[in-house]
């Protein structure tokens, strides 16, 4: 019979042992035996499937990604100690010294650092194009470019991109299309649906959901999952077997927790539209968001994600922030927990105030990851702390 995606997040399990557990074990190993000499030198030659080293493969690593292979729609898929892990080792398997990545100005901090520091050492350039000119992508285009990189909705600004639209610009050109879907999840948007050969995660957000480990995932083409795989193993960003079982445990909750998270923060924004605190609050269902039709054109419901710009600039967001009495303040997001974030003093602060200013990020620009608490407590605490400044 037919199974829906959100029942193999919760019913896809590694191969019960003989203890008939109902819940899937750790599997707490560095390696693995094997019955016979013949059997180790076939599963090293790939004529014979099986677990060799913790490093390459391991059954809680294994149960993870099947489920988020269903998930995203994908062939396979390779998972990581942290999602720049999985950004970086992507990127890393399938560019060469001289290729080109074009990618969308509105990435995230670490990726900025990647795309503009560490990369050009090995002759890997980059491009940056805007949303809000679809002609300049396709003359940012070079006989060099290899791959696309985009993530949408952007942190912070929550900015979209057009999926359907790119995935016919990369397929013109022969291009990889790399999307960061770490604010939607599958779901509430599947990029493989657009046309996207690999989908990349931070675990450590919506996937883990309540700030306990760091993990990175990327699922996509077998044949370019291939070439990660290749790389990541012989580079060692492995994900370790506890994370691993962690995430997977996470899954059997996330739609759950995805469907709470949104209603959340829709009521969060309708809240405090026209708050007199506040310049602009921005949240992709909400109709005054730009890119509201576009927002329900691919997105199933909005996020957990609101961003707000408080009247008068870093010293205001920085009064908000100190006057909040319950919500926490850190620099991760879709936890349980409302989270706050400035990120032009943390996250993007690496960033020029150019780089800043392009992508939105203004100094009173403030995130807020919404949580699963009572909606009105969390509403109650933002107003508080907004009538402060």
């Amino acid at each position: 019979m037919s199974i829906h995606n959100e029942t193999n997040a919760i019913r896809l399990q590694a191969d019960r042992s003989h203890h008939r557990e109902h819940s899937v074990p750790l599997y707490l190993t560095s390696s693995f035996v094997f019955e016979s000499a013949e059997q180790a030198r076939a599963v090293f030659a790939e004529e014979e499937e099986g677990n060799v080293y913790s490093r390459y493969s391991n059954p809680n690593v294994d149960e993870l990604l099947a489920k988020m292979c269903h998930l995203e729609k994908a062939e396979e898929g390779v998972a990581f100690a942290s999602g720049m892990g999985a950004i970086f080792s992507s990127l890393a398997a399938l560019l060469q010294a001289g290729d080109h990545v074009l990618a969308g100005r509105a990435v995230f901090g670490s990726t900025h650092q990647l795309l503009s520091k560490v990369l050009p050492k090995w002759g890997i350039s980059y491009s940056y194009a805007d949303v809000a000119d679809p002609d300049g992508w396709e003359r940012l285009i070079t006989p060099a470019t290899k791959v696309i990189l985009i993530e949408t909705p952007s942190n912070p600004g929550l900015e979209l991109i057009d999926l359907e639209w790119l995935g016919e610009l990369k397929r013109r050109h022969n291009l990889v299309l790399i999307v960061d879907n770490c604010f939607a999840t599958p779901i509430l948007q599947n990029p493989v649906d657009y046309g996207a050969d690999i989908v990349v995660h931070s675990a450590t957000k919506y996937i883990d959901g309540q700030g306990r480990v760091l993990g990175g995932i990327a699922v996509g083409r077998k044949d370019l999952i291939a070439e990660i795989r290749f790389f990541s193993r012989h580079t060692g960003p492995a994900m370790s077997a506890f994370n691993a079982w962690v995430l997977s445990k996470s899954l059997e909750t996330l739609q759950l927790r995805v469907e709470k998270h949104c209603d959340n923060a829709l009521q969060l924004a309708e809240a405090l539209e026209g708050n007199p605190a506040l310049e602009q609050v921005r949240y992709p269902f909400l109709k005054s968001f730009p890119q509201y039709e576009l927002a329900r054109k691919q997105m199933r419901r909005g996020g957990g994600i609101v961003t707000i710009a408080v009247k008068g600039g870093y010293e205001a967001a920085k009064r908000f922030l100190d006057n909040l009495r319950m919500v926490s303040i850190s620099a991760n997001l879709g936890d349980t927990r409302t989270i706050v974030t400035h990120p032009a003093s943390t996250t993007h602060s690496k960033l020029t105030e150019a780089e800043r200013q392009a992508t939105g990020i203004t100094p009173g620009l403030v995130r807020i990851s919404v949580g699963l608490e009572n909606v009105d407590d969390v509403v109650a605490d933002v107003q508080q702390a907004l009538s402060k400044v």
